[in-house]
């Protein structure tokens, strides 16, 4: 039963490499977006700094994002 399914009728080889490789490139790309958004988050953090409570506040109050979104709605 499972060397039926480890070979799968001689195609078990071609099938576990592309299984292995598709796991491989996944797994780096998710490596190498996260250790991007690391760094990026790091550079905003430096330039900007971090919003502290006040300025979040009067950023929801404003009505621009609402202007926005009505008007993608439109279309």
């Amino acid at each position: 039963m499972i060397s039926e399914l480890l070979f799968m009728n001689g195609y078990g080889l071609y099938v576990w490499s592309a299984f292995a490789f598709t796991l491989f490139c996944f797994a780096s790309l998710y490596a190498i977006t996260k250790i991007q958004f690391v760094k990026e988050k790091k550079k905003f953090i430096a330039k900007y700094g971090a919003l502290n409570p006040k300025r979040a506040s009067f950023a929801k109050s404003q009505g621009t994002i609402k202007e926005i979104l009505s008007n993608t709605s439109n279309i």
